[in-house]
C-alpha cells in the first residue's frame, strides 16, 4: 500500500500557525524617543532596580551593563525574559505591567548596556592566585576550566559566570559579610536523628514527608521527616565565613576584580 507525502490540513494549518508565531516574534519593534525611555526608567526602578541594580550593574539580579545579553540576544528575547521570567532561577515574570509597559522597560534596559563600565581596581591575575591558596574558595565553588569541564567544590554555588550575574560591590559586599543577601531558595538546616546523630547542610528538595540535604562533604542525605527528632532551618545564614579580616584592601580589591572576569558563555 502507498502512502501519500501530503500533509494532513490541519498539519499544513497548524505548521503555518507555528512558522507565523516564529516570524511574528523575530519581528518585535521596541518603542523609541525620549519619553518612552524616561517612562521605561520609572518602571524600571521602580520593578527592576531592586534585584538588578539602578544602574543595571547587578546586585541579587544579573548585570545588564553590558553591550550583550546571555539570555536576551534581541529584542523578542529581551521582551520574553521580562515578561515570563526564568525558570529555576530569582527572576521572576513581570505579571504587574502591560504588554506595552514590558516593551518599554525594555527598550530602557537595552540602554544600560551603552552606559561605559567603569574598571574595577584590583589585579585579576592576583585575585586568582587568592581564590586558590589564601580564600580557599575552590573547597566549596566550581569554577569552569579554560581546558574544558569543571573543577572545585559542590557545596557552594557555581562562580563560572559570577561577573556576568554581580556587580563588583556586590561580590565585595558578599565577601565582606556573606548574610547580608542570601539567594533566595537557598536553606541550611540542622537535622538530628533520633539516635542524635545531627546533619547540617544545604536544602535540595522538600516536601510533606521527606527532606534531602548536601553536607559540607558533597555527599547528599534523604530522611523520611518522620524519624527525625528535630529539623532547624536557619533563614538567611550563610555557611560562607567573611573575609573581611582574611583580605587587606589590596587583596579584596584582586579577588574581586578576579570574581567580576568570570563570565562564562559571554
Amino acid at each position: 500500500m502507498s502512502h501519500s507525502s501530503t500533509l494532513p490540513w490541519f498539519l499544513v494549518l497548524f505548521s503555518a500557525a507555528v512558522a507565523g508565531a516564529a516570524e511574528e516574534a523575530r519581528k518585535v519593534k521596541l518603542p523609541s524617543g525620549r519619553d518612552v525611555l524616561a517612562r521605561g526608567e520609572q518602571l524600571y526602578q521602580g520593578h527592576c532596580a531592586l534585584c538588578h541594580g539602578p544602574k543595571g550593574d547587578g546586585g541579587r539580579g544579573a548585570n545588564l551593563a553590558q553591550p550583550k545579553l546571555r539570555r536576551a540576544t534581541d529584542d523578542a528575547a529581551l521582551v520574553g525574559v521580562i515578561t515570563t521570567g526564568i525558570p529555576r532561577t530569582e527572576m521572576p515574570g513581570a505579571w504587574q505591567l502591560t504588554e506595552n509597559e514590558i516593551r518599554i522597560v525594555s527598550a530602557f534596559v537595552k540602554t544600560l548596556g551603552r552606559v561605559p563600565v567603569k574598571p574595577l581596581p584590583g589585579n585579576s591575575a592576583r585575585g586568582e592566585q587568592l581564590y586558590h591558596a589564601k580564600g580557599g574558595c575552590a573547597a566549596c565553588h566550581t569554577l569552569k576550566q579554560k581546558t574544558g569541564g569543571y573543577a572545585g567544590g559542590i557545596t557552594g554555588p557555581d562562580l563560572s559566570d559570577i561577573g556576568a550575574r554581580r556587580s563588583g560591590a556586590h561580590l565585595r559586599a558578599s565577601l565582606v559579610d556573606p548574610e547580608a543577601d542570601v539567594p533566595v531558595g537557598f536553606l541550611q538546616v540542622r537535622l538530628v536523628q533520633r539516635d542524635g546523630v545531627t546533619v547540617t547542610g544545604v536544602r535540595l528538595n522538600e516536601n510533606t514527608f521527606s527532606i534531602q540535604v548536601r553536607d559540607a562533604t558533597g555527599n547528599m542525605h534523604s530522611f523520611w521527616k518522620g524519624d527525625l527528632a528535630e529539623i532547624h532551618k536557619d533563614y538567611k545564614k550563610s555557611p560562607m565565613p567573611s573575609y573581611k579580616s582574611n583580605f587587606n584592601d589590596t587583596e579584596m580589591d584582586d579577588i574581586v576584580a578576579f570574581l567580576a572576569s568570570l563570565r562564562e558563555g559571554l
